[in-house]
């Protein structure tokens, strides 16, 4: 008998040592810089307010300086808020905002099984190399029937910027190397969270577009956000300053507009699901249904043809 073959480890593409010392960095001027962060986490707050249920204890993961649960203050949806980040800069900077905040890793959460009935997250969980794991991890932490809310970006995201290197880096250069995070798309965020075990799962999309004056404003601004590449060693590569200058020349051509200004692409991915409970609506097994497809087209059919 041939014995099981053990689960390939998920690829270490980014540097988490280096996500946190980006966040770090950010973390004394990120209110600068946090415009999408901001506009993402009331796009939560939004949905949550949505749904019909209240919750007592709710976990705000990859928080950065707790956007999401400055937000939820006062709110008669949840009661208590736990803020964590990686970055103790960021935590720190909750803490300053008045928040319950600890530094905990979105790869390795520190929390016992049913611990929350309530988990969101902005803009934080494409930076973990094992999406798949983590999603499991956060729907171990909840108790059952609670909810999850999520954003991170998206395979969309900065196509503009992303179009732009690889042209000019493969004139100058002869061949590309990576330069831009890897991002999930929407089909692969959909199968993850059905795959996670989450019940009752939904995910859609939104494209955010901001405008510069110039392209390194761009690059300004995510460096602001914390959310340049942090690639582990060997994957990224120090960028020429020809190709840079390149890069430019070619984003200013083909994504100028017309007034002047050049854009770049955001796209959130939003991801909702439930911790599994006894009482929740389950689909009907194959072979369930008490009339059968045909039936119903013939029926439908014959009222159409009764009709005077």
């Amino acid at each position: 008998m041939t014995p099981p073959s053990t689960p390939a480890a998920p690829p270490h593409v980014f540097d988490r040592e280096r996500v946190r010392q980006r966040r770090d960095r950010a973390a004394p001027g990120f209110q600068d810089y946090s415009f999408l962060k901001a506009r993402v986490s009331r796009d939560l707050v939004e949905r949550l307010e949505d749904t019909s249920r209240t919750f007592q204890s709710g976990l705000e993961l990859g928080a950065h300086d707790g956007g999401v649960s400055a937000l939820l203050e006062g709110s008669s949806k949840i009661a208590n808020m736990r803020v964590t980040d990686p970055s103790e800069g960021m935590v720190a900077a909750a803490r300053a905002r008045g928040l319950s905040a600890e530094v905990a890793d979105e790869e390795n959460l520190p929390y016992p099984p049913e611990s929350f009935d309530l988990v969101l997250s902005a803009l934080s969980l494409h930076w973990v190399n094992d999406l798949p794991g983590a999603l499991v991890q956060v729907r171990k932490v909840l108790k059952p029937d609670g909810l999850f809310l999520g954003a991170l970006l998206g395979a969309g995201t900065l196509h503009e910027l992303r179009t732009s290197l690889v042209e000019a880096e493969a004139e100058i250069m002869g061949g590309i190397a990576p330069r831009l995070s890897p991002l999930p798309a929407l089909a692969d965020t959909a199968a993850l969270m059905q795959r996670a075990g989450f019940a009752l799962p939904v995910v859609d999309r939104e494209t955010v577009t901001v405008r510069y004056g110039h392209v390194l404003g761009l690059l300004a601004d995510l460096k602001g956000m914390g959310e340049r590449a942090a690639f582990a060693d060997g994957r990224g590569q120090p960028l020429p300053r020809r190709v840079l200058a390149r890069m430019v020349e070619i984003y200013d051509k083909q994504f100028r507009d017309p007034d002047g200004r050049v854009r770049a692409s955001f796209e959130v991915v939003y991801l909702s699901g439930w911790a599994p409970a006894p009482h929740q609506p389950k689909p009907l097994k194959p072979g369930s249904a008490r009339v059968s497809l045909a039936d119903a087209v013939r029926q439908h059919a014959k009222a159409d043809k009764d009709k005077p």
